[in-house]
């Protein structure tokens, strides 16, 4: 037998052809896998968020909005947005100065830089209150100075803003370094070779073709800030009015078992994560609409 007869006996497959051997083109296999994603959905997402709003009106409107406006609360709003007011803005620049430097550069410590940023998202939130308390306690590296100066870092708006930063700054920055690395550097070599200076090919050229990726990062760095729990819990010594976030003054109504007031502030960030949400999906919807560059 030849080779070409013996090629020839043997089966074609057609491009277009489907295999039999996955179980992908089972209907049942695509309903099981559906049944259960959703199911995972429900249990573990929908149903706590609709137990959080069906708590927090179950004893009227007139309860849900008093538990709002009290003035603890309206405290505890105003600090959280007020920490997220100033370390969503410093993020922002030390994500997009990290990223340039990352994408666009080479030097020593570079891997050092990525690991560094990667830091918090590996470290537990509480361990990071932590390290300010080790820093800047009563007993701590500064601490002893900054009594002799009466200067108050832990316990007060200071602490709980390094405490925000450090467990959001990640966010910005790893949003930007892969779509800078994709996106090369072709573009703003051009801009400095005809004439641009370096803020000139920043923002002309950089921040356009970053913006989406910079909006997405802000989004998260924002939601994680005015969520944060566990290492804000560290440094703000619980004062109500005073250094309660709005995550620990839920906390706090909920100990003392002032259930509709608690679940009435919980459903306020719930509110804000199912925006941040939206906004998120908005900004993926527009990137995804965006046309492709041309070669």
């Amino acid at each position: 037998m030849t080779a070409t007869s013996a090629t020839a006996d043997l089966p074609v497959s057609h491009p277009h052809a489907r295999s039999n051997a996955g179980p992908q083109d089972s209907p049942w296999a695509r309903v099981l896998l559906f049944v259960l994603a959703f199911g995972f959905l429900a249990l573990f997402l929908l149903m706590p968020l609709l137990a959080v709003f069906t708590e927090a009106l179950s004893k009227g409107l007139d309860i849900y909005m008093q538990a709002l406006i009290e003035p603890d609360a309206l405290a505890a709003i105003r600090l959280t947005l007020l920490a997220a007011f100033i370390a969503v803005p410093l993020n922002l620049v030390f994500g997009v100065a990290a990223a340039w430097a990352i994408a666009r550069f080479e030097f020593r410590g570079k891997s050092l830089l990525i690991t560094l940023i990667d830091l918090p998202f590996s470290v537990s939130p509480v361990i990071s209150g932590l390290v300010w308390v080790l820093l800047f306690g009563a007993q701590g590296w500064f601490g002893p100075w900054l009594q002799a100066h009466d200067i108050r870092i832990l316990f007060a708006v200071p602490g709980i803003v390094l405490a925000t930063v450090f467990v959001t700054f990640p966010f910005v920055a790893r949003e930007l370094i892969p779509l800078m690395q994709s996106q090369g550097n072709d573009e703003e070599e051009a801009a400095l070779v005809l004439g641009a200076s370096g803020w000139q090919t920043f923002w002309h050229v950089t921040l356009p073709n970053i913006r989406w990726g910079l909006l997405y990062g802000v989004i998260l760095c924002n939601a994680r800030a005015m969520g944060e729990f566990g290492a804000v819990s560290v440094v703000s010594g619980h004062i109500r009015g005073l250094t309660n976030t709005v995550p620990l003054h839920v906390e706090i109504l909920y100990n003392e078992y002032n259930f509709a007031a608690a679940f009435a502030v919980a459903a306020l960030l719930a509110v804000l994560a199912l925006l941040t949400l939206a906004l998120k999906s908005w900004v993926d919807w527009h990137v995804g609409r965006r046309p492709a560059p041309h070669a």
